[in-house]
């Protein structure tokens, strides 16, 4: 288990298939867990499993969080930090935690996995009393559900042989990492992976990192990653001899580029498709082992580590107002599964054209209704094995 870069053939990637948790989102509650709509939960099943399809049908072994979870919590070790994980929420109160952790306790691993992502309900709950108890409507959440657990790529990021498990920045995210945590250290898969982050960490989210090649890395600094994150990050990948250059690139705070990825991904080894707004402003402070310079123009510092010319760019869309709506609708997450090889959505026709004509080839796939948390091929999933691309073969 190995990711270098951002466009080696993908070999393993972990996704997960959403479920439960898409059906707790409504109209009073789904501002708060950071979805810009109601979905429709079968159609967004049926987006999903084209997606895993596509990958498959190139080869590419997909793992999924649930059935990961499922096996992870089997594992004493695991269940029982996990599940104090949970009863440690402080809106719980003494005697609510008790009956919480009775309820658990009876649980088997399967049914904790799809508890822990689907949420509880005071409904649900067997058994319950004392004050907070009795001030909760039986629709709050005891457990609060996790849709965004969608975007694998925010929790966990592949750097070399190690992973960081990450420290995300919005409360209604951060018991995806306390899952991924216990994945990456108790799922038999995984036994002897070394950990190069960890949840307690300033923030730091997996959207932000690009892998721009084998030693260079490029962190976005924002509403998700804060600069001390990128900092420690850089420090950590320098001490493991993972990175000789690690570019930090600040990006607006707000909705439409709350990544680095939402608007810059790859897709050749010397080619990103990039949001035209800023393919121009975006700057880079340049970090090494000893040294911290800059601001310098994004683009040109990213050549000069990545030992090319030029960094090509590939536009998203024509004119403005194409290019703003392809943005809002994820037109830049592209997820390379090889050289010149991405699947993108459907729905983005101009930017998809404009990567055919500089000859990527593009999987279109659907994702009207896996759209409305604001991700795209990209963020939904965590590559966990690439191979290396052929250098040579670059035209």
């Amino acid at each position: 288990m190995s990711v270098d870069d951002e466009v080696g053939r993908l070999v393993t990637v972990l996704l997960h298939r959403p479920g439960a948790e898409l059906a707790r989102l409504t109209p009073r509650n789904n501002d708060s867990l950071l979805f810009d709509g109601i979905p429709w939960v079968g159609r967004a099943q049926e987006e999903h499993d084209i997606f895993a399809g596509a990958l498959r049908s190139h080869g590419v072994e997909v793992l999924y969080v649930a059935d990961l979870l499922a096996e992870t919590l089997a594992v004493a070790a695991a269940r029982a930090e996990v599940t104090a994980a949970v009863l440690a929420d402080v809106r719980l109160g003494d005697t609510l935690r008790g009956h919480l952790g009775a309820h658990l306790a009876g649980l088997s691993p399967a049914e904790l996995a799809t508890t822990l992502i689907a949420g509880l309900s005071r409904a649900e709950l067997r058994g319950g009393s004392g004050l907070v108890h009795a001030l909760m409507e039986p629709g709050d959440f005891v457990i609060d559900p996790l849709p965004n657990l969608l975007f694998t790529r925010d929790s966990s990021v592949w750097i070399g042989d190690r992973v960081a498990v990450t420290s995300l920045a919005m409360p209604a995210r951060r018991r995806e990492t306390t899952l991924t945590d216990a994945i990456y250290r108790h799922h038999p898969r995984f036994g002897g992976t070394k950990l190069l982050y960890d949840p307690a960490l300033e923030h730091l989210e997996g959207g932000d990192v690009l892998l721009l090649a084998p030693g260079v890395l490029a962190v976005g600094v924002g509403e998700r990653t804060r600069p001390s994150g990128a900092e420690r990050l850089a420090q950590r990948c320098f001490d493991a001899g993972l990175a000789h250059t690690v570019l930090v690139v600040p990006i607006a705070q707000q909705r439409a580029t709350m990544h680095l990825d939402t608007v810059c991904t790859m897709v050749d080894v010397d080619a990103v498709v990039m949001y035209p707004n800023v393919a121009s402003s975006l700057r880079a402070w340049t970090l090494t082992a000893s040294s911290c310079s800059g601001p310098a123009p994004f683009l040109g510092a990213a050549a000069s580590a990545m030992g090319i010319d030029t960094l090509r760019v590939i536009d998203t869309g024509l004119d403005p107002v194409t290019a703003e709506r392809e943005q809002w609708d994820d037109g830049n997450n592209t997820l390379a599964i090889a050289p010149r090889l991405c699947v993108a959505y459907e729905r983005n026709i101009e930017t998809n054209a404009q990567l055919e004509a500089n000859g990527i080839e593009v999987i279109r796939i659907p994702g009207s209704e896996l759209g409305s948390g604001r991700g795209g091929p990209r963020c939904m999933s965590a590559p966990i094995a690439r191979a290396l691309p052929d250098m040579s073969a670059t035209p």
